[in-house]
């Protein structure tokens, strides 16, 4: 059985169907990657897997349950962490405090502790800048927080929405090399990206997306050899 599980959904805006029917699933352990241009609806669908948005049909299985109508905070708690676009930390508050928030669903102090030691490990720059406020830290260092965050909820499945938008050639190939060991250790990853080709290098598999329908999809190294991919999202 599939980890996440979506099926015929539909989601709008208004009047206007912005999702038309997909259907993918992700299953455990995988990094699954939805490419597509501006428009395509990749934001829209993790904004509706993670509770954000509410969708008009269709149903969302997490685990064998249906979190379709499940509010956001709750899904949080099931175990999944949604890395936003544009990263979205709480600039006024420090990075410690931005860490400390990502643990909110759970109890137990001392795990909460043992996995700040873990996000300080795997991003050495927030140990070195944990009292400094976030909106000082440049745009790398601002993603590599807000999944730090993220991680801090021990999530089995983490959405990254566009993680290299707007970074450095240096700072895309780092946050790409940190989601590769996210994933080996254990955690699923459901990955939309601007960057098709760094998305399709380190994904299972892809579903590609024109304007709210799944119009191809398969094994990411097979996808990346694809001539209709190569031209409209590869620049070849």
């Amino acid at each position: 059985m599939a980890m996440l599980e979506v099926k015929n959904l539909e989601v709008y805006y208004g009047m206007i169907q912005a999702i038309k029917g997909i259907s993918f699933e992700v299953n455990q352990g995988e990094v699954i990657a939805l490419i597509g241009a501006n428009g395509a609806g990749k934001t829209t669908i993790l904004h509706t897997v993670s509770g954000l948005m509410n969708s008009k049909a269709g149903s969302i299985i997490f685990e064998g349950k249906d979190i379709t109508k499940v509010p956001g905070h709750k899904i949080v708690s099931l175990g999944m962490a949604h890395v936003p676009e544009g990263r979205r930390v709480f600039s006024e508050l420090s990075v410690y405090e931005n860490l400390k928030l990502g643990a909110f669903t759970r109890e137990d102090k001392q795990e909460i502790q043992d996995t700040l030691q873990m996000v300080y490990k795997r991003f050495p720059r927030l140990e070195e800048r944990k009292k400094q406020t976030a909106g000082t830290l440049s745009g790398g260092e601002q993603q590599m927080l807000a999944m730090g965050r993220a991680l801090m909820s021990h999530p089995k499945i983490i959405l990254m929405d566009e993680p290299s938008m707007g970074l450095s050639p240096l700072y895309v190939s780092e946050i790409f090399n940190i989601i590769k060991e996210i994933s080996s250790s254990g955690t699923t990853v459901l990955l939309v990206e601007q960057n098709a080709k760094k998305a399709l290098g380190i994904a299972n598999r892809a579903y590609v997306l024109e304007t709210g329908k799944i119009v191809l999809e398969g094994n990411a190294e097979e996808l990346l050899k694809d001539d209709s991919v190569k031209k409209a999202y590869l620049g070849e």
